[in-house]
């Protein structure tokens, strides 16, 4: 879908003027976990940049005006914009206070085209607003807000083109920019490459979704329905909402009401609804999308930054809060993710790769490793451990590996074989001669240190091994058998050299 973004630079910075009248031309920076998050222009001049330290901001700029990150005066700031957009086109979605997005069609269709779209919105916003504003316009959300930072217009069907040569870093997920980075991957278009059930299988659910929008395809494929009523959550409440902190209050209980409900049905909200009626019979309605699935807390912070725009915007007030509505209008299956070792796919998950990481940066590259199953005759020589984060791909899989053991494969690989003996129905081992015939039928078993021999009742076999004869030193051969004993227990028995052993274990 054609999708308009429209995106306000510095757009902290610019709130701060218009909430506290912090001066905007002058070198301001908003922190956030004493970092800096948005520098204004005169800041960038003087070498401040996102992402440094308090001190070393300071430091290049002795004059610099620090103020704190508060969502909730983006908020209220960024409301009048948001109507601003709507006298516009219809159907306006806030992305974040500073962005918002809506369908191309409309406003195109009307304007004559979607550049005096554009020009219309920009030029709304200041006359309305007093505020600079830049538009993108592509395919989907997130290739639309990264023209819009550029005042691009995509034409149609080159989004892909577009974002291929844009930094892995236009994703914003640090955890999973330096992992790819660290794989060699450092465009849009080198990780859009990939295959992407292979991203969803060694990456996660996120990673996948952020693979289709690395390529150029919104999230809309995965909400491809839209949720029943009985998702939304309502509160009414006794005494209006007048006051912000009870506002927070209110959109935490709100919030963990809804995640709960989604949960219980496998699903993940990507674009939620807010309606919310004043004790003057006003009511007030705002949708919010998020390029991937909102937890809680997301949740959470979009209600109380709304709530902060509606109660506490420069506009005029609307009154108090008396029923609030959340409406999940996006939801996407959670793929049936099942708990890994970790937990579910997500921030335990992504805690237990930066460790592993941080152990490999420890340790070396071979401290922490991980199995790949290749192609073999033998289930133990086809298991090899790779360090983590390398390349995990199988070899030989393909092939097609005569004498290989037929399905199904056992269950446990022991590390290192354990002794045994297979005895016939006199008690004598059986041996396997040159032409596979047997001294014997095999009846009984004696695994490890049992005293007693444990009787066969079923027995497959034998299998010829003769693997690279041609090498001194690394020749192999053998005959292999499945056993099964009365005892339920069934294994994969070897026979080396006039010696049994079992290699592993049937579940």
């Amino acid at each position: 879908m054609r999708t308009i973004v429209v995106w306000c630079p510095d757009w902290p910075v610019v709130a701060a003027e218009i909430i506290d009248g912090y001066p905007a031309h002058e070198a301001v920076a908003v922190m956030h976990a004493n970092r800096v998050l948005v520098a204004s222009p005169a800041a960038r001049e003087e070498g401040v940049r996102r992402g440094l330290r308090k001190r070393e901001a300071q430091g290049r700029c002795p004059h610099l005006i620090v103020l704190e990150h508060d969502p909730g005066r983006d908020m209220r700031a960024f409301e009048p914009v948001l109507a601003a957009v709507e006298t516009i086109a219809s159907g306006v979605e806030a992305l974040r206070p500073g962005a918002c997005a809506l369908a191309a069609r409309g406003p195109a269709r009307y304007y004559g085209g979607e550049a005096a779209a554009a020009e219309r919105i920009v030029e709304q916003i200041a006359q309305q607003c007093d505020v600079e504003a830049q538009v993108g316009i592509a395919e989907g959300t997130f290739a639309a807000g990264l023209a819009a930072r550029a005042g691009a217009i995509v034409p149609d069907g080159e989004s892909a083109e577009f974002l291929a040569g844009l930094s892995i870093t236009a994703l914003g997920r640090p955890g999973l920019v330096d992992l790819l980075r660290r794989l060699g991957i450092h465009t849009l278009g080198e990780f859009a490459a990939l295959p992407g059930a292979d991203v969803l299988d060694r990456f996660g659910f996120d990673a996948a979704l952020a693979h289709r929008l690395a390529g150029g395809r919104d999230e809309r494929p995965f909400a491809p329905r839209r949720p029943p009523a009985d998702l939304d959550v309502v509160e009414t409440f006794d005494e209006p909402i007048e006051r912000v902190d009870a506002a927070a209050f209110a959109a935490r209980g709100l919030a963990e009401r809804l995640h709960d409900r989604l949960a219980s049905h496998g699903l993940a909200c990507t674009r939620l609804a807010i309606e919310a009626v004043t004790d003057t019979g006003e009511e007030l309605l705002r949708t919010w999308r998020h390029d991937g699935l909102l937890s809680v807390n997301a949740i959470a912070d979009r209600l109380r930054w709304q709530l902060e725009g509606w109660l506490r915007g420069k506009t005029k007030q609307p009154g108090a809060v008396v029923r609030l509505r959340l409406v999940p209008e996006g939801v996407v299956e959670h793929l049936g993710l099942q708990p890994g070792l970790w937990g579910e796919a997500g921030e335990e998950r992504d805690r237990a790769h930066r460790a592993f990481t941080r152990v490999q940066g420890l340790l070396g590259p071979d401290a922490v490793l991980t199995a790949v199953l290749d192609g073999g005759r033998a289930d133990r020589s086809r298991i090899r451990l790779v360090a983590w984060g390398d390349e995990r791909i199988a070899q030989g899989v393909e092939a097609p590996w005569p004498g290989r053991l037929p399905g199904p494969s056992p269950a446990t690989v022991y590390p290192e074989p354990v002794p045994a003996e297979v005895l016939d129905a006199d008690g004598r081992i059986v041996r396997v001669g040159g032409r596979l015939e047997l001294s014997g039928v095999p009846a009984k078993a004696r695994i490890g240190a049992e005293e007693q021999a444990t009787a066969i009742v079923g027995w497959a076999g034998p299998w010829p091994v003769d693997e690279r004869w041609w090498a001194e030193g690394e020749s192999w051969r053998a005959a292999r058998f499945q056993i099964q004993l009365a005892d339920d227990r069934a294994y994969l028995a070897v026979l080396q050299n006039g010696t049994w052993f079992m290699e592993a274990l049937y579940d």
